[in-house]
């Protein structure tokens, strides 16, 4: 009895995480509506978007030109890139580029890391909002008019923008569920994070970047914490590539996970209801019951492989090793399997787990990422 309790109360939580929580947000959503008051085409305050860069050689010529011809007025635009002690011929590029009188290149002597780029972004930034954007995703041609106008309402202080991957498959399916749970959360009230690669926060609420921490994460939470609204904006998007290999992915969410992890801890203030009302709940929700799927999916497994002496349990456990099979064989790239949606998602979702323990294990023996190591996507 307690073993079939442990198992369904396991299995419960899996569930939660990843569907009761959407559906009980749908709920809300028609019962708390929090929206937002939009500027029309007129509303153009002076942004600064602002570009941390190590060794991106390969792409940041194309996303100079992405930023420059972007719909915004030359007279409010302000865009700084920050090369982290490039060795790529980075710096080049820049200096070439800075030219241009709406573009400043800082480049620093030697690789300190992310946070520190992004201080000495900031430190130059001259716009009322800073609109934070990686090399790696090219910007659609409205995209910073369209981020820029949830800013007319006094209530928000951080807006996402939103990635979009043309190739699909595992990680875009992920994208795709992301977004989906930010647009939901927006509508009771805050997100819990932006999307890293596209994001803005008024200048004011702009605090210094922690090594260690994740920056993106960060910037929603202390919008929370100092009484603003954080949203998601669909309208403003960007396109960028899927990683390529999976090994690659799982190195990326590990880098992430543990800095996410970190952040919530130092800002673990906020899961009180008592203090933050709903967005306590939709931050445990969304993220603290997400990083524990791996311990309730061992005991998930655990609990199952003790009852398999029951035909109904029997079944349920055929179909674990299946599922995760299915993902191994993905893993190991084997034709017919890794290119099928019914290879690519039980991949993603095993190896996104594997990536949460492997984060945890990092988070526990002290281990920080202090220097930053930015996705190849092409």
């Amino acid at each position: 009895m307690a073993m079939e309790l442990a198992f369904w109360v396991s299995l419960f939580a899996v569930g939660y995480a990843y569907m009761g929580y959407p559906l009980l947000l749908m709920l809300l959503g028609k019962l708390v509506r929090c929206p937002v008051v939009r500027g029309d085409a007129s509303y153009t305050p002076r942004i600064t978007v602002l570009v941390p860069a190590y060794n991106e050689a390969a792409v940041i010529g194309k996303k100079l030109d992405n930023l420059l011809s972007l719909d915004y007025p030359s007279d409010a635009l302000q865009i700084i890139v920050v090369s982290d002690g490039s060795t790529d011929g980075t710096n080049a590029l820049l200096e070439d580029a800075a030219r241009d009188a709406r573009l400043t290149a800082v480049l620093l002597p030697e690789r300190r890391g992310k946070a520190n780029a992004l201080n000495q972004g900031l430190s130059r930034a001259t716009g009322e909002i800073v609109v934070f954007s990686d090399s790696s995703i090219m910007l659609d041609a409205r995209a910073l008019r369209e981020i820029v106008r949830p800013f007319a309402d006094p209530e928000v202080g951080c807006v996402s923008g939103e990635d979009h991957i043309p190739e699909g498959g595992g990680e875009g399916l992920y994208g795709r569920y992301e977004l989906f749970l930010r647009n939901r959360e927006s509508a009771i009230g805050s997100i819990v994070g932006a999307s890293g690669s596209f994001y803005a926060q008024r200048r004011e609420l702009c605090e210094p970047f922690v090594d260690g921490l994740a920056p993106d994460f960060l910037s929603v939470l202390n919008t929370v914490e100092a009484g603003f609204r954080a949203i998601t904006e669909p309208a403003a998007f960007g396109y960028m590539a899927a990683v390529k290999h999976p090994g690659d992915e799982f190195r990326r969410k590990v880098r992430t996970l543990l800095r996410g992890m970190t952040t919530l801890w130092v800002k673990r203030s906020l899961l009180n209801p008592l203090r933050f009302g709903l967005f306590a709940w939709v931050l445990f929700s969304h993220k603290a019951m997400r990083w524990l799927v791996p311990l309730f999916l061992l005991a998930v497994f655990i609990t199952n492989l003790a009852l398999v002496g029951h035909p109904f349990y029997a079944v349920i456990f055929l179909l674990q090793l299946l599922f995760y099979g299915l993902a191994v064989l993905a893993w190991q790239q084997v034709s017919n399997v890794q290119d099928r949606i019914y290879g690519k998602v039980p991949l993603y979702f095993s190896a996104a787990n594997l990536a949460v323990a492997w984060a945890w294990g990092k988070f526990f023996m002290g281990t920080r990422q202090e220097l930053w190591e930015p996705s190849r996507r092409v």
